[in-house]
Order: structure tokens, then C-alpha cells, then sequence
């Protein structure tokens, strides 16, 4: 009775506040830059007007950028740290080997703060500026800035001339404006890992030799004057004799500005069925051809099914760019290599749009929390291709459990001693398999698995309303398993703490099995609640949970026709539980689904002698 109570109790205060919308500032920014770009020396002047909104409680002496660009020199930080045993192939020592005239620089020529100029010293890929005049509470101030750049050869993410010969790729371009946030200043020292920014309106020109195709983040405001296939049916150009021509884009909302250019890039418009302008910018040849041609429908109909399942993309545009080294994801738009077939070509495109939720809109500090965005993102992937092939869309057997094979495949890393707890930041892991491995594959079976804990229907629901309740707040881990927490009734900080700040791992097995009764063992030291069948001499079957006590309550769940039932609490400090039942039973398997990462799946099973 006192279980039902609480029970109760917590259900009932998680629909008191259902509809209330946590609080947490957030600085704001709005950029008015303006560029000249030189495509023989690979280099751009400009000018920056950034409007700083501090939002927060705190006054502000100094404030930072970061410079990106600067990272793609001999000696960086970034160029030392890509000496890691297992060194990402892309980098190397690649950087090391870069000749003056293929560097990445950015330099700030002249800044001022109100029109007084500021004191400011470059400190490699970090701009540290001391206030003319400190920022108070609930203010504002105005930096402008000039600055000049050099774009490197592509090496990661950003430059010149990638392997696909796409001339420029331009990521991380502009002095951007650090996040502070609760937990003060991310001014964070660029070595090619992960991205935290402020969000605001962009207003971007770039002025560019009169041959390139520029795609970017945001909406073309002046489609007219460039042309390049944006232009509406019956639309009059009025395109400039001038040698450049200035691509004006605005993007309302967002953290971070991409944009590309080639002279040979396609560009292609697809209206999908929500209403969004998806534009796809690719170098056409024999190769991709095909796959290119039918990337738009497909990724209309993967939109529409993130759209339901993971919340509605609040924008009215999104790009797939040919550029970059692999993919990755900005606001708005992704860069994505393109040499490839269909399968791939939509696998990488689902991925990267797909950070538009996580990383772009919810918008967690990846370098704090990468599990939160690639992870989750890695499992609304899996999610989003299996539906694809279920309606036939790509090549390929969707199957029940799309994120078995993650499941299967990190039990041996779990095992090699490489895996670091997920809570280390991601500049830090030792090695580039312990990030990519915990931030990609833990971060999806996260998920996967807390749906085991709470159940199909709560978890499902849990994911909506997270991005609902946290959409532009940048959510923290405990912010996520809160929303867990108030749609399914149960407490669940433990299993936060457990799988996230440790690296303890999961083993239960079947002890023994005698007549009516079954002892179950916990082996490893995370405690999980378990579903376990039971076979029965006369073959009748029964799906058994056994909850944990600290959840303060079980999930409630359906297994087609077989009966389910909550049996008493396993105290998760007890390393034995008894199952006392009314019928000889003939086998016993906990977790026959496989929705928890048991590294010994072997002992879970056991056949009455």
C-alpha cells in the first residue's frame, strides 16, 4: 500500500507540472558581418557588428572568441593533440606539414566595444578581450570588429579543396562569440572536437568571385542579384556587372553560420510535405548521379518521421552540402562528402540533419555532454534508417531492434579496458576510440535502454516532451533524466549516475532453477530493473518485472500475448533475488529482447535439469 501511495504521488506531481517550462537565461547575439573574399590567395577581409545580450545574473569584465582558423598551423594545440596513439586519419600529422600559404589564420586587426577601442590579446584559437566597459545584468553592448583570414587546406571540417575537390568548405570561419552560460565561461581551446555556442540572428554577406555557387546556413535574401538556380518562376534577375558577386543570407535563431562554394555545384529545391525548403548543393558526376537524384523524396520522408517522433525542426529550410571530410552538422545545413551510393549518401544525410534536434535546437554543450547530442542523435539514426527500410525507401531489412547491433558491438570495447566514464569532457578522453566509441554508441544505448527501464510508451512520450521543454534552453544531463522522470513516475537519478559518471557494467544471471523457485544473481555492480521469462512445465509462458526499489515504482509495459506482471522490489545492495512461483518451471531468461548491455548474455539463460 505505501508503494502505491508514492507511486501515486509522483505521478501525480509530475501532471501538476506538466506544463510548466523550466527557467534558465540565455546570452543572446546578433552578428551583421560583411566579407571580401579573394579566391586566388584563399583569404577574406571583414567586419563584424556583434550585439551581446547578457542575459545572465552576473556582470561581465572580459569576454571571448574563438578563432578557429587559427588551430590549422605547426605546433597548435590542435596539431599536438592529433599525435593520440589511435590519431584520427584525417589529421595525422597533417598540419604539422602545412607551408605558410596553406595555414588557417584569423587576425583582428582593429575592435572596439560602444566605439572605444578594447584591449585584446590572440591566445592561438582563443580571443581574450578586457571590457572598456563591463556588461551589467539585463544589458547590452556592441562590438566591432576587423579581421582578416586565411581559409587552410581542408584537413577537418573547414578549408580549402577537400578530396572531392570542393573548393571551399567554410566552418568555423568568423570570430565567434563564447557561450557563457550557469557554469560561466566555454572558451574552450580548438583541437577538432566538439562546438558550444550562443545563439542569435545572423545577417551575412559574402562577396565572391561571380562564377561560385554559395550555399549556406539561413535564407537567401537577394536571390535575384545572384541567381544560381534560387531564383522563383518569373523572377527577373538583376545580376551586377561587377567581377564578385554579394550573397546575402539571414538566419533567425541560430548558433553558428556555415556556408560553401564551388563554381560546378548543383543546386536542386525539394519542397517536403511539412512545408520545409530542403536545397541540396552537390558536384555532379557519374558516380553520385543517381543517388543525388533521389536523395530529396527520400529525406522528405525521413524529415516527416523525425518530425513525429523527436519533435517538430522549427525552421522553414535545411541544406545537404557537398563539402567537408565525412559530415557534420550546422545550423540549417550539413556538409556531407558525396562521392557515394544511394545507401550511404542517405545514411550520413539522416544523421547529420538529425543533429538539427539535438545539437542545433536543443543544443546541450557537446563538449561537456557529446553523448547528448551524438549519442542521441546516433540513436534517432538507427531509428529513422530502419523506418526507411521498412517503407522501402533504401536497400536493406528493417528489423525489430534497431539498436541491437550498438549494443552488441561496445560489449567488446566495455571489456578492453579503453572505456572512460561518459562525464569526461571530450577534449580529455585518451584516446579518439574512447570518445567516439562512449559519445556515439553509449550516448544511443542510453536511450535504448532507458526505454527497457521506463517502458515503450513513457519513453516515447519522454522524447517529445524534452525537446518541447528544452528546445533553444541548452539541456544538461540532469535536465534530460528530470523530463524522464515526470512522464513515466519514477525516480531514475541512479541510473544517470551509474551509466553515465561510471564505467561499472551490467551482469545478471540465472543462479538456479528448482522446481517452483528461481534464484537470480547480480554479478556486475549497476543494478538494473529486469524482465525475465518464465516457461512454465505446460508451456505457458509469463513476462516478469522485477523493479528496483530506488525507482520508487516499475514501468508498465505489454509483451504481445504474454501475460506481464510487477513482482516485489530487488533492493539493489542484495546480490541474490527469489522468484517463488505457483508452477514448475522449465526455463528462465531475463532480458530475452536484449534491452539492457549485459557483457555476459550467456548466463541469463538456464533450462530446469
Amino acid at each position: 500500500m505505501i508503494r502505491l501511495l508514492i507511486s501515486s504521488y509522483i505521478l501525480l506531481f509530475s501532471f501538476t507540472f506538466l506544463a510548466a517550462q523550466p527557467e534558465r537565461w540565455q546570452q543572446r547575439v546578433e552578428y551583421t558581418m560583411n566579407i571580401d573574399f579573394d579566391n586566388q590567395k584563399h583569404q577574406f577581409k571583414g567586419t563584424q557588428k556583434l550585439v551581446y545580450f547578457n542575459n545572465s545574473p552576473d556582470t561581465l569584465y572580459k569576454v571571448f572568441y574563438h578563432l578557429y582558423f587559427n588551430a590549422f598551423q605547426p605546433g597548435s594545440m590542435m596539431d599536438v593533440r592529433s599525435s593520440l596513439i589511435d590519431a584520427d586519419p584525417r589529421v595525422g600529422s597533417r598540419i604539422s606539414k602545412l607551408q605558410p600559404n596553406e595555414i588557417g589564420y584569423q587576425k583582428i586587426n582593429t575592435l572596439t566595444q560602444n566605439g572605444k577601442p578594447a584591449k585584446f590579446e590572440v591566445v592561438e584559437t582563443i580571443l581574450e578581450v578586457e571590457l572598456t566597459d563591463p556588461i551589467f545584468p539585463n544589458s547590452q553592448t556592441v562590438f566591432e570588429m576587423n579581421f582578416e583570414a586565411q581559409v587552410p587546406i581542408q584537413i577537418r571540417r573547414s578549408g580549402r579543396n577537400n578530396e572531392e575537390d570542393i573548393d571551399y568548405s567554410m566552418a568555423q570561419w568568423y570570430p565567434k562569440m563564447c557561450e557563457y552560460d550557469y557554469q560561466g565561461w566555454h572558451a574552450n581551446p580548438y583541437i577538432a572536437r566538439e562546438f558550444y555556442g550562443v545563439w542569435g540572428n545572423f545577417d551575412v554577406t559574402i562577396n565572391i568571385e561571380r562564377s561560385y555557387v554559395v550555399a549556406a546556413s539561413g535564407y537567401l535574401q537577394n536571390p535575384q542579384e545572384v541567381g544560381h538556380g534560387y531564383q522563383q518562376k518569373g523572377m527577373k534577375l538583376k545580376l551586377p556587372k561587377s567581377e564578385k558577386l554579394a550573397w546575402h543570407f539571414v538566419a533567425p535563431n541560430v548558433h553558428d553560420f556555415l556556408w560553401a562554394a564551388d563554381p560546378e555545384y548543383t543546386h536542386t529545391q525539394y519542397q517536403a510535405k511539412d512545408g520545409t525548403m530542403l536545397h541540396f548543393f552537390y558536384k555532379e558526376t557519374e558516380k553520385n548521379k543517381d543517388a543525388w537524384e533521389a536523395l530529396p523524396a527520400i529525406m522528405d520522408d525521413a524529415l516527416q518521421f523525425v518530425n513525429r517522433n523527436y519533435g517538430q525542426y522549427p525552421y522553414k529550410r535545411y541544406s545537404f552540402i557537398q563539402g567537408g571530410d565525412g559530415g557534420m552538422e550546422y545550423p540549417m545545413a550539413t556538409l556531407i562528402t558525396g562521392e557515394r551510393q544511394l545507401s550511404s549518401l542517405v545514411g550520413v544525410a539522416v544523421h547529420e540533419m538529425i543533429h538539427s534536434w539535438y545539437q542545433m535546437v536543443l543544443g546541450s554543450n557537446e563538449s561537456l555532454y557529446a553523448w547528448m547530442d551524438e549519442g542521441f542523435t546516433s540513436y534517432a539514426s538507427n531509428e529513422t534508417m530502419n523506418y526507411l527500410r521498412l517503407q522501402k525507401r533504401i536497400q536493406g531489412e528493417a528489423v525489430e531492434n534497431p539498436q541491437l547491433r550498438d549494443f552488441k558491438g561496445y560489449i567488446p570495447f566495455l571489456k578492453s579496458g579503453y572505456e572512460e566514464p561518459l562525464i569526461t569532457h571530450a577534449d580529455h578522453f585518451k584516446t579518439n576510440r574512447a570518445y567516439g566509441v562512449g559519445s556515439y554508441t553509449k550516448g544511443s544505448i542510453f536511450l535504448k535502454q532507458l526505454e527497457y527501464v521506463i517502458g515503450k510508451e513513457a519513453f516515447k512520450k519522454g522524447l517529445l516532451r524534452y525537446f518541447e521543454t528544452w528546445k533553444f534552453k541548452h539541456p544538461n544531463a540532469n535536465d534530460f533524466i528530470r523530463v524522464m522522470e515526470k512522464q513515466s513516475g519514477l525516480e531514475l537519478d541512479w541510473y544517470r549516475e551509474y551509466f553515465i559518471n561510471t564505467t561499472y557494467f551490467i551482469d545478471y544471471g540465472v543462479q538456479s532453477v528448482k522446481g517452483n523457485e528461481v534464484i537470480l544473481n547480480k554479478i556486475g555492480l549497476v543494478p538494473m530493473p529486469l524482465d525475465v521469462l518464465i516457461t512454465y512445465q505446460d508451456d505457458t509462458q509469463e513476462m516478469i518485472n522485477i523493479p528496483l526499489s530506488i525507482m520508487l515504482g516499475a514501468k508498465q509495459e505489454t509483451f504481445g500475448n504474454i501475460p506481464f506482471r510487477i513482482a516485489k522490489d530487488w533492493f539493489w545492495t542484495h546480490p541474490t533475488y527469489t522468484l517463488s512461483l505457483q508452477k514448475p518451471v522449465k526455463s528462465v531468461e531475463i532480458d530475452p529482447y536484449f534491452g539492457m548491455l549485459d557483457v555476459e548474455s550467456g548466463n541469463n539463460k538456464a533450462i530446469q535439469q
